[in-house]
């Protein structure tokens, strides 16, 4: 008499290739080869009596089918991995691994985990700055703090918003009489790679009309741009909240009032319906620090869904 269950082994092949689109990334995530994938998919196929894949234009696919079966398959697994958590308990010393973008973990996050690690000193933090997909959610990591987006199978909890400014070395600002905005196109420029456009939408806002936007150094955060700012290099443009360490202890000024507030929101990602205590502890605590960090200053505020 066949088993009322699927095999496992088959079940896991099927969840990681679905979620990678990919026999070939779902082999090295499980650290197989590819055809044993591709082998244990068949096999699931042949148990269930329908195919779950198709290729089309060289992608791989799931079929009708596969697209309804994914969703409890993925669920299970959830449910798997989070029944052996609170079976282990949170006091057996769990680790939360936490995914965040350099300038966020360096200017936001980490001066604050400390207040998380004293309230819950048996969990172990283990904080990632490498690039790494969403999609890692489910294995490699248990939350992600990112920009907005949307995925169906992912939540994304806004934290707050941020507004975006000019800041200089105090001297520099002194030395060089900087009194408008306009006088920036005498100074060198700092641009961070991924947002080119910062200083082009802060100028025309200032109404700054004839200026060079495309002069200057390059960097590939703003953590290292407002750093150069602060050797004196040149202007940065900053992003409140990250920023406001430099600013309190006098290392940079803002010599503007002009602020452009930011149409993204900072979120905090997990997988939908997760029931991992640690994960519900960390959120807990982040999204205070978020609504008490907006209460005491005018630079940026909580998202607000209402």
């Amino acid at each position: 008499m066949q088993s009322r269950l699927p095999p496992l082994k088959a079940l896991r092949a099927f969840e990681t290739a679905a979620r990678t689109c990919s026999f070939t990334r779902a082999a090295e995530e499980l650290n197989v080869t590819q055809t044993a994938i591709s082998h244990q998919v068949k096999v699931l196929e042949g148990w269930i009596g329908f195919r779950l894949f198709r290729r089309l234009n060289n992608a791989l696919v799931l079929t009708e089918k596969g697209e309804l079966y994914l969703p409890t398959v993925r669920d299970a697994f959830d449910r798997l991995r989070e029944s052996t958590e609170q079976l282990k308990g949170i006091d057996s010393g769990a680790a939360l691994t936490i995914s965040a973008l350099p300038n966020f973990a360096l200017r936001w996050l980490v001066p604050r985990l400390p207040r998380f690690q004293s309230l819950h000193p048996a969990i172990r933090i283990k904080l990632l700055t490498a690039p790494r997909a969403l999609e890692a959610l489910y294995d490699e990591i248990d939350v992600a703090i990112r920009l907005d987006g949307v995925a169906s199978h992912l939540h994304f909890e806004p934290l707050f918003q941020g507004s975006m400014f000019p800041v200089m070395h105090p001297a520099l600002y002194e030395d060089e009489g900087l009194r408008s905005p306009a006088d920036l196109r005498r100074f060198t420029l700092l641009h961070v790679i991924n947002s080119q456009n910062d200083w082009r939408i802060w100028l025309a806002a200032a109404g700054v009309k004839r200026a060079d936007t495309e002069k200057g150094p390059r960097f590939d955060s703003y953590a290292l741009a407002a750093e150069a700012a602060c050797h004196r290099w040149g202007v940065a443009m900053a992003w409140g909240p990250f920023i406001e360490e430099d600013l309190r202890r006098g290392r940079l000024v803002a010599p503007f009032d002009l602020k452009i507030p930011r149409e993204r929101a900072w979120c905090l990602v997990y997988p939908r319906n997760v029931r991992k205590q640690k994960v519900e502890l960390f959120r807990q605590w982040i999204l205070a620090e978020a609504q008490t960090m907006a209460s005491g200053s005018g630079d940026y505020a909580p998202f607000n869904l209402a």
